[in-house]
């Protein structure tokens, strides 16, 4: 059967990142895409030009209209932007048996700020709720209140500093690291798995954390395990990027290449 996908996130008209690119995700991974709106953005591939957050009155009847009519396997987490916000999902969250991946989605790739700094505590109270939360390192650091990662042993350490926020897991994904190789780590309460990827020469980067926490809830919520889930997101996301150039969106950060099998297969 096909998984019923929930994502909650911010919206980006220019279809990189947030809601659009979390549909994208969760239909090229097989699943069924529904959304809950948390924000309206002003973006494109060179920055972020406005934000306004959706009134916290329908962002609780958006998550309460679904629940009432339609299974959801899996729920995936993005843009939350403050804290009244974040205690509406949580509050929509409750009696909810799926998985639930959680962005903590902090700062643009352009470097804009996308989560008010005061709600960052907030935020840390959401991840017991977590299935799991795919943060990258300056998030990390955000979340934790130190300095970012720079190598692989202080990622090691930051993941298992984040463990002990109490999510069930942590994918903390190192892409900002130097080096050959973009690797993550999955930290469980049994076992710690690096995952490795070549690092792909490109600026078309946009929306990279929206695509794999998407692809990792339809996984997850078509019943794969987490492991498992982790290896196909990540597999999914690198060939999305090695094919990114083939699109020709924006003068800045392009985005991935959500459909690149599908093009592929037709050729």
């Amino acid at each position: 059967m096909i998984p019923n996908i929930l994502t909650i996130a911010g919206s980006d008209p220019s279809g990189g990142a947030g809601i659009q690119a979390d549909i994208k995700a969760i239909s090229a991974n097989g699943g069924y895409a529904m959304s809950v709106i948390t924000a309206l953005t002003a973006q494109n591939t060179r920055g972020v030009q406005a934000v306004s957050l959706c009134d916290t009155g329908l962002i609780a009847a958006q998550m309460a209209s679904l629940r009432d009519d339609i299974r959801i396997d899996a729920i995936k987490i993005g843009m939350l932007g403050d804290a009244a916000i974040i205690e509406t999902v949580a509050e929509g969250l409750a009696g909810l048996d799926c998985p639930v991946v959680l962005d903590p989605v902090m700062v643009a790739k352009g470097g804009d700020r996308l989560l008010a700094e005061a709600a960052v505590t907030a935020l840390r109270g959401l991840l017991p709720r977590a299935d799991l939360i795919t943060p990258n390192l300056p998030e990390a650091a955000d979340l934790l209140g130190c300095a970012e990662a720079t190598t692989l042993e202080e990622m090691r350490d930051q993941a298992h500093a984040l463990r002990a926020l109490e999510p069930r897991a942590v994918l903390l994904k190192g892409g900002h690291l130097q080096g050959d190789q973009s690797p993550d780590l999955l930290v469980t309460e049994q076992e710690e798995l690096r995952l490795d990827a070549p690092r792909i020469a490109t600026r078309n980067t946009h929306g990279t954390g929206c695509t794999l926490s998407s692809a990792l809830a339809t996984w997850l919520g078509a019943g794969e395990p987490l492991p498992d889930a982790t290896r196909r997101a990540k597999a999914y996301l690198s060939a999305a990027i090695a094919g990114a150039d083939r699109l020709s969106v924006g003068a800045g950060h392009g985005p991935v290449h959500h459909f690149h099998a599908f093009q592929e297969d037709s050729q």
